[in-house]
């Protein structure tokens, strides 16, 4: 079997705070409460993915806003 290596890793370390709070937040949005101390391997992968899912897509709104200079 081949050594799998962490894709999931933070490249700033610093903004680990700031998404945090953002995959909480998302969370919450969707009707997830105590997101954060939830067995997140109990929730649907559905769940879980709506989660990152709509973190990128703020992600990526952000970059483009910051690249339009807006």
């Amino acid at each position: 079997m081949a050594n799998k290596k962490n894709s999931n890793r933070i490249v700033v370390p610093e903004a680990r705070q700031a998404l945090d709070q953002m995959k909480l937040e998302i969370a919450s949005e969707i009707g997830v409460d105590n997101y954060d101390n939830i067995d997140k391997g109990n929730l649907p992968s559905r769940i879980n993915g709506y989660v990152g899912g709509y973190m990128v897509k703020r992600l990526v709104e952000s970059a483009q806003r910051q690249l339009a200079g807006k």
